[in-house]
């Protein structure tokens, strides 16, 4: 039997569910909250902060627009840039960093989806605002991970992101000792702490190896500095390389014998080297499978108590132990099953990815429904924003609804299989499901039958000796009209059964492709119902147009080649030009412009004038106009007088 040997008082289950942060983390115990930080105070303490980082950040950063009030503050002109947290168009720059980032928002996330993040408190009917604040105030307390490892000044960026990610990682440690020191205290069991430090640790380690990637930009941007040497540009051309890789293969000549592949290859995964998954299907695969982590193993602590707490109910075995045993046993195995399966899915959509994206880089859109293949742009770019959100929904989705799935044909097994052998004998079963099976396979040959009656006697006979098939031509008439009509009335019957394994058909599959939301679960022309699909036909329509391999190598060399080409027009002129402060630029300008009007005060009358109060624009053009004429005299004496010719 199952629990009859760990058997848990209401008083501990209670205790337990008060301390399990997945079940209900708000109700925590005084003992608790006056040792620990909760979340939802944390998240208000590191507003401050994280809006603090990304302003300092910002402030280095350089705006290629400068405006004209600005002038009055050089140290200030150009300052406060916009600061980008992440690029998921296709950056491949830090997308290990990016996925792990995530992860450790994680935990945020999970509570503000179970609501246990209340910003205000609002009516019922504006709860969905409150959401909308509570995901902001999330993603402002973890923009300062993704601004550090995005930014260009790496050195500010990693001592920030060192000191932030630390406080972090304290905090969480103290919470985790805390919760230690109250079961301790509480005498719980030791299996309780065990399911809570199964929730911890992804958590932990994230941040551990985040504090680890900020220690070593910083360390790295400080020697870049001593030895000075840039080291950017170099990384920057390593993670690019595939993408120039790829293109000189399409201008090679392809092998004549193509090389034998593994059965790995051929069967599982078929690895390429000029391909690389951008950082939003890395981060996107990595949290489903740490979510679906998160969301089962919560789900089989929560089952596994209620399990115990039923076997506590029945305090003498009787027949209803014995079917509470069947049905543990078939949410476990379930469980496995619809893992496997998931995890399986989670995979095969990255292979999907790159599938469709090396068709859409050949031209190839076949695989398109016919309305999709001209894309909507707002609709692309919509689908680009949502698909990492649509596709986790859907892999915790996918595996909730295939788990309850595969409990219920476990639980149709018990009942059709086990249970009337144990009870019955296997001779008397095996009996009943001979019986079954002989008109199951009795159908199956009339309907082959019908088949190959018609192929033998009722088909004409093959144009040519080399086709595989015969033509789609009558033979015998009257009688396949005879034939027709007698199989009639039984074909109704069977279509009633068709009818029913129809059904069962296309809710098995729709279950399997809950989760791949690279399939449509809809029939053929009901593509646009399927919210889902649209969705990832959208997000590789638009990364296809952004990240075009051919296109964005040709504009990289385009840029290149104007840039040399520019700089070397301009190096005759500035050879030993050095760079000056705004001020020097600014009377350097001037004193061209006043040279220049001096010599040609014709260009004077030409200017945009600006209305003064004085007549210092009526002196300007009297004298220009007077310039100009005493030169146009002295060009007419010079052209009028022989003497002055010679």
């Amino acid at each position: 039997m199952i629990g009859h040997e760990t058997n848990l008082d209401q008083d501990i289950y209670q205790d337990y569910n008060t301390s399990f942060p997945a079940v209900n983390q708000t109700n925590a115990t005084l003992e608790e909250e006056e040792c620990g930080v909760s979340t939802e105070n944390f998240l208000h303490i590191c507003l401050l902060p994280s809006m603090c980082i990304v302003m300092l950040i910002s402030f280095l950063e350089r705006r290629s627009k400068v405006y004209s009030f600005e002038e009055r503050f050089p140290y200030l002109r150009g300052r406060f840039g916009i600061v980008v947290p992440l690029d998921f168009t296709g950056t491949l720059r830090n997308r290990w960093s990016y996925t792990f980032a995530f992860i450790a928002a994680a935990p945020q996330m999970i509570q503000l989806i179970l609501g246990f993040i209340v910003p205000f408190n609002v009516p019922k009917w504006l709860i969905a605002l409150m959401y909308l604040v509570a995901a902001f105030e999330v993603a402002l307390a973890n923009l300062p991970f993704f601004v550090c490892l995005s930014t260009t000044h790496r050195a500010v960026g990693g001592a920030l992101g060192l000191l932030y990610t630390l406080v972090w990682l304290y905090v969480e440690v103290w919470n985790v000792q805390c919760a230690h020191k109250f079961c301790d205290k509480n005498t719980f069991d030791g299996s309780l702490m065990c399911y809570e430090d199964l929730l911890q640790w992804p958590y932990l380690l994230c941040l551990g190896f985040l504090l680890c990637r900020f220690g070593f930009m910083l360390a790295t941007e400080v020697k870049n500095c001593l030895q000075k040497r840039n080291k950017q540009a170099e990384e920057d051309g390593v993670l690019q390389s595939c993408q120039y890789k790829y293109v000189q293969t399409l201008l090679r000549r392809p092998p004549e014998r193509s090389l034998e592949k593994s059965w790995f290859r051929r069967k599982v995964y078929d690895s390429d080297p000029y391909f690389k998954f951008p950082s939003r299907m890395i981060t996107t695969a990595v949290i489903s499978l740490v979510g679906l982590y998160i969301f089962i193993s919560s789900e089989l602590v929560s089952s596994s108590l209620g399990i115990k707490k039923l076997y506590t109910l029945v305090e003498t075995p009787s027949f209803w132990t014995e079917y509470l045993d069947y049905a543990a046993y078939a949410w476990y195995v379930s469980a496995v099953l619809a893992t496997l399966s998931s995890v399986a899915h989670v995979g095969h959509v990255l292979i999907c990815y790159r599938k469709h994206m090396k068709k859409l880089r050949a031209g190839d859109k076949s695989f398109l429904p016919a309305r999709f293949r001209t894309p909507n742009s707002a609709v692309s770019m919509v689908a680009l924003v949502r698909f990492p959100g649509c596709q986790i929904a859907y892999t915790l989705w996918g595996y909730l609804i295939v788990h309850f799935a595969l409990f219920v044909f476990g639980i149709v097994f018990v009942f059709l299989v086990v249970i009337p052998i144990r009870e019955e004998g296997f001779l008397t079963w095996l009996i009943d499901l001979i019986t079954f099976l002989a008109n199951f396979f009795i159908v199956l040959i009339l309907l082959k039958l019908q088949v190959l009656l018609v192929r033998l006697f009722f088909l004409q006979d093959k144009l040519s000796p080399e086709d595989k098939r015969k033509p789609l031509a009558l033979n015998n008439r009257k009688a396949f009209h005879n034939f027709n009509y007698f199989f009639f009335f039984y074909n109704v019957i069977l279509g009633l059964w068709s009818c029913i394994l129809r059904l069962l058909r296309s809710a098995f599959v729709s279950l399997l492709l809950v989760s791949r939301i690279n399939r449509t679960v809809m029939p053929k022309g009901f593509e646009l119902l399927d919210k889902g699909y649209r969705t990832w036909i959208g997000m590789i329509m638009a990364d296809h147009y952004h990240n075009n391999l051919v296109l964005v190598c040709f504009c990289h060399l385009l840029l290149k080649r104007t840039l040399e080409r520019h700089t070397a027009a301009k190096s005759y002129s500035c050879v030993n030009q050095t760079p000056a402060s705004p001020l020097e630029v600014r009377v350097r300008t001037r004193w061209l412009l006043l040279y220049t009007l001096l010599r040609n005060p014709q260009i004077i009358l030409l200017r945009k004038r600006e209305k003064l109060n004085d007549n210092r624009e009526q002196l300007a053009v009297v004298w220009a106009t007077m310039q100009t004429q005493q030169a146009e005299a002295a060009a007419v004496v010079q052209c009028t007088d022989p003497s002055l010719l010679v």
